[in-house]
């Protein structure tokens, strides 16, 4: 019996989903030249194209004259400007799209444009081989060879740097103000801070708050910067790493975590809830403050967060990335500490606060 082959037959898998072949197919293409969209947005906004676009519509020679680009130049990067959906083209004249807008003017858009370029663009492409490896392959071949890059922040490239701390900050900054209202209700006197950073959020607590005693708990390099960045009678420093044998201070009244506890692994996480039992009294009160995944009010927050994970995998620690509120809610169980509320949409960028407690 002749077994004959069939002919190889091209995309006719049937899908019950939303988008025609024909769509897909365009938003295929659209993944597959991102990088490259990617760089030519870069690449208008350094040649200072998109800015002279701004609310003024301009021919390709008062554009050549202006940015003082070559025609070649031009030509190439408005062509991909509009297929882009970037700029588009009336009579001769090209303009910016309210999308090309969004790279000038959205404060949120240009912070994450920036992050991508300046820390994460070159080491995405060390992706798959991050993945193999658990390890931040790109941040080893571009930047430090360390298996994170958390006590390197401080000696980033210029660049790299204000842009991370610039992504860093943006976010949990605009809620701190809600997150206090939440902690305060109880009538805490100390907070311990762990992950303080550069101490942004003791700024806004001494403000808002100023009779509380704040204590920042972070690697050596961070509780440095911390203690030059603020300074007050009722702030105390402490520098530890958390995943060493190193034990915590003594412990009461309240935990704080800001977007802290996304730069470990699951395990490496259940050792901190650990260390931190082991230190606080029972009844302290453990905040926990994430930008979680599946609380997002929009989709194109989601599709950021969960995006933010690939930076951990390649640049950060290889190990970790973002919650599900499930995930979350189910390392806090395992660890035994109680979560006595959970409170979402708080601040302008919808964070999560899980409020939890010693048993």
């Amino acid at each position: 019996m002749v077994i004959e082959k069939s002919a190889k037959i091209k995309y006719r898998r049937n899908h019950k989903n939303k988008l025609s072949k024909v769509e897909a197919l365009s938003s295929a293409q659209k993944l597959a030249f991102a990088p490259f969209t990617f760089q030519a947005v870069g690449a208008m906004i350094d040649l200072g194209i998109l800015k002279f676009l701004d609310n003024n519509s301009s021919s390709i020679e008062s554009i050549i004259k202006n940015c003082k680009v070559s025609k070649y130049t031009a030509i190439t990067l408005l062509q991909v400007g509009v297929y882009s959906e970037i700029l588009e083209k009336s009579d001769g004249l090209y303009s910016l799209t309210p999308l090309g807008e969004c790279f000038l003017h959205d404060e949120m858009t240009v912070k994450n444009f920036n992050f991508m370029r300046d820390v994460c663009y070159l080491g995405a492409n060390e992706l798959t081989e991050s993945f193999l490896k658990e390890s931040p392959c790109g941040l080893q071949k571009y930047f430090v060879d360390s298996e994170t890059i958390y006590p390197h922040v401080p000696n980033l490239p210029e660049k790299a740097r204000k842009s991370w701390y610039d992504f860093d900050y943006f976010y949990s900054d605009n809620c701190y103000e809600d997150v206090l209202k939440i902690i305060f209700k109880d009538d805490i006197k100390e907070i311990f801070n762990i992950g303080g950073n550069i101490g942004k959020f003791e700024k806004t607590c001494k403000k808002y708050h100023p009779d509380c005693n704040l204590n920042i708990i972070d690697l050596p390099v961070n509780k440095d910067m911390a203690e030059k960045n603020v300074n007050s009678d009722n702030f105390k420093f402490f520098s530890c790493d958390l995943l060493s044998e190193e034990k915590l201070p003594p412990i009461s009244g309240a935990v704080f975590m800001s977007q802290f506890l996304d730069c470990f692994s699951e395990n490496q996480i259940l050792k901190i809830f650990e260390k931190i039992k082991l230190s606080a009294k029972i009844g302290t009160k453990v905040y926990i403050l994430e930008p979680i995944i599946d609380n997002q009010e929009f989709a194109g927050a989601g599709l950021a967060i969960s995006h933010i994970s690939l930076y951990f995998t390649c640049m950060a620690n290889g190990c970790s990335k973002m919650f599900t509120e499930n995930e979350i809610t189910s390392l806090i169980e395992k660890s035994e500490l109680n979560i006595d509320k959970i409170h979402t949409n708080v601040g302008m960028h919808c964070y999560t606060l899980l409020e939890c407690s010693i048993k």
